[in-house]
C-alpha cells in the first residue's frame, strides 16, 4: 500500500453518538467528502478513511468487521490503536467535551498518532480540516495524556458542582458562581500556576482556612476529604519555587 498522503480523503464515520454527529457535521462543513454517522454493522460506502466513533468497548469487534482497504482510526483518547489491527490505522482525539448540543472544533488541540507515516498525516489532515490543532501524542503518553484532559474538564466540573453545593445554603447559585469561575479560568489561562493563585490559602492565612473548613464540615462533612486535598495541594503551589506572592 502507498504511503502518499491522501489528497482528498473519502471518509465513513461509524457512530451515531455526541462525537460522531459533530465530527460529521464539522466535515460537511469544510465540504469533505463524508458519509454518515453509518450505524455498526451498515454497508460501507467506497472510501479512503473509516472513523469510528463509538464506544471502546465495540471498537475492536467495529474494525474487525471491516473488510481490509482504507485506513481505519479511531477517536478515543487512551484506547490502544492495536485494536484497530490489522488495518493501516489511526487516533484522532479531540482535546474538548462533546456534549448534546455538539461542538465547535475550531482552535482546539487533536492527539493524533498512526501506524505509518501516511496514517499520521491523515490524522493530522483530519484536524486540520475541521479547526484543530493536530498535535502527535504516541502510545506510551496517552493515558497521561487523557488524565489530563480529564482533569482539566471532568474535575473542573466536579470542583464546579461542589462549589455550588456550599454556596446554595447562602443565597448563591451557580450562576453567582460563574463570573468568579470564569476570571479564575482567564488568569490561569494567561498567567499558569501560582501566579493566578488568589485567596487565603496563597496568602497563608490559616485561622481563615480553619473556618473556611469549619463551614465545609457542617454544611457537607462529606466534601472534606475533597476539601483537604485541594487545600494540601494549593499549599504546594503556592510555596513553588518560594513563598507566595
Amino acid at each position: 500500500m502507498s504511503h502518499a498522503v491522501l489528497a482528498a480523503p473519502r471518509f465513513a464515520v461509524i457512530g451515531a453518538g455526541r462525537l460522531g454527529q459533530a465530527l460529521v457535521r464539522a466535515m460537511r462543513e469544510a465540504n469533505a467528502d463524508v458519509a454518515g454517522p453509518l450505524g455498526r454493522g451498515a454497508t460501507l460506502p467506497d472510501c479512503d478513511v473509516v472513523l469510528l466513533c463509538v464506544p471502546e468497548s465495540a471498537i475492536a469487534g467495529v474494525a474487525a468487521a471491516i473488510t481490509p482497504g482504507p485506513i481505519v482510526g479511531h477517536c478515543s483518547a487512551s484506547f490502544p490503536m492495536e485494536a484497530l489491527a490489522p488495518h493501516e490505522r489511526l487516533v484522532a482525539h479531540p482535546l474538548m467535551p462533546i456534549t448534546k448540543v455538539g461542538a465547535n472544533f475550531k482552535g482546539a488541540v487533536c492527539a493524533t498518532d498512526g501506524s505509518t507515516r501516511r496514517a499520521i498525516a491523515v490524522a493530522d489532515q483530519l484536524a486540520l480540516l475541521v479547526g484543530m490543532r493536530p498535535v502527535r501524542v504516541p502510545a506510551e503518553k496517552r493515558a497521561l495524556y487523557h488524565a489530563a484532559g480529564s482533569m482539566a474538564a471532568n474535575f473542573l466540573t466536579t470542583l464546579g458542582d461542589a462549589a455550588e453545593r456550599l454556596a446554595k445554603p447562602c443565597g448563591i447559585s451557580r450562576q453567582d458562581l460563574a463570573p468568579l469561575i470564569r476570571a479564575a479560568t482567564e488568569n490561569w489561562i494567561a498567567l499558569g500556576g501560582k501566579s493566578a493563585l488568589v485567596g487565603p490559602v496563597s496568602r497563608g492565612e490559616h485561622e481563615t482556612v480553619a473556618r473556611q473548613r469549619a463551614g465545609v464540615a457542617d454544611a457537607a462533612p462529606d466534601l472534606l476529604p475533597l476539601w483537604d486535598a485541594l487545600v494540601a495541594s494549593t499549599r504546594k503551589l503556592a510555596a513553588r519555587d518560594g513563598a507566595a506572592a
